[in-house]
């Protein structure tokens, strides 16, 4: 029995989670954050609160299979890393480098947002998690152009 009807759905998969990652990324740094000036401090801790969230519960879920369905491509499909092209080496090593900074967001400056009331050290946390979010919006968006102009 043949498997070739499973590399569509696997590629699918992979590509709504990726649109929803650096997606939502985009969002919350191009557009969220700066139209957040208009609201007075305590409400734009609340915001944050509920939207950082909701965003990485969905990240929490589309980030591993992200990954998942990129080695089950690799590996079903591809014969391996040795069988890739170079352009899936670049965006499997960008995609887990998103992943280790998404983690350290999540373990570090979003933890110590959680758990404090101090509104300096609120906005302190917001804004490591504002420079991490833009250096992960720069890896996915490379790791969108190798694979929009380069993959096969």
């Amino acid at each position: 029995m043949t498997t070739d009807w499973l590399y569509p759905w696997l590629r699918t998969l992979h590509l709504i989670c990726a649109v929803l990652w650096v997606g939502g990324m985009f969002f919350a740094f191009v557009i969220l954050r700066p139209s957040m000036a208009i609201i007075e401090a305590p409400q734009r801790m609340l915001l944050h609160t509920q939207v950082l969230r909701r965003f990485f519960l969905v990240i929490w879920h589309a980030m591993p299979l992200l990954i998942l369905s990129g080695f089950a491509m690799l590996f079903g499909f591809m014969n391996g890393l040795q069988g890739a092209p170079w352009q899936i080496h670049v965006m499997l090593g960008l995609g887990l480098l998103m992943a280790a900074v998404f983690l350290a967001i999540v373990l570090g400056p979003y933890r110590q947002f959680q758990r404090t009331t101090d509104r300096t050290r609120m906005a302190r946390s917001l804004d490591t998690i504002r420079k991490l979010i833009g250096l992960n919006l720069a890896f996915g968006i490379v790791t969108i152009i190798v694979g929009g102009l380069f993959s096969p």
